[in-house]
Order: C-alpha cells, then structure tokens, then sequence
C-alpha cells in the first residue's frame, strides 16, 4: 500500500480546521468551513489553492518549446522565464491527461 503524501501546507490547513481527503495520493484540504462560506470569501476577499501536488516536468531538446505548445490547450507565447502557467496536458483525442 502506497503511502499519502502531505504537500508543504498539510499543518498550516490542519491547524486551521480543513476536513481533509485524498486526491492523487495526497492529503488536500477539502474545504473548512461551507461552500457558501468559502464561495464567499473569495468573491470578497481572496482564495489560494495549494497546487504542491501537482506536477513539474522538463523538456529538452529541439523543437521543445513547440512540442509543449502542441500538448497543451493553453497559449504559452507570453510566459516569461521564472513564471507559470496553470493548464492541463492533452491526450491524442483532445482528452486531458
């Protein structure tokens, strides 16, 4: 049985009172208080998601930065070095991976 992992915020969301799940073999928060609640808050003040679960890749070679652009439906042409770009990689059908 492979073992959960925790993300760098795992206490700080516990501490703070998130009902926590399991999402891609990790410990997430799944909410702390209400969807109204927190639909709420961050329509008037502000929300974060820890995404440290989520994957980084490199890719080398020729012709990479066009192979990227190819996988994924998101335009890349304005990223600039040091900034990311949340989206998602695509399967040969068009389907997200």
């Amino acid at each position: 049985m492979k073992e959960t992992l925790r993300t760098p915020l795992y206490q700080w969301h516990v501490e703070n009172g998130a009902r926590m799940t399991t999402f891609a073999g990790y410990e997430l928060p799944l909410m702390f208080s209400s969807i109204v609640d927190e639909h709420k808050s961050v329509r008037t003040k502000a929300g974060i998601f820890d995404i440290s679960h989520m994957y980084e890749f490199i890719v080398e070679g020729e012709d990479c930065w066009e192979f990227v652009q190819w996988l994924v439906p998101t335009r890349l042409d304005k990223l600039t070095i040091g900034k990311a770009k949340y989206t998602v990689m695509l399967n040969h059908a068009g389907g997200i991976l």
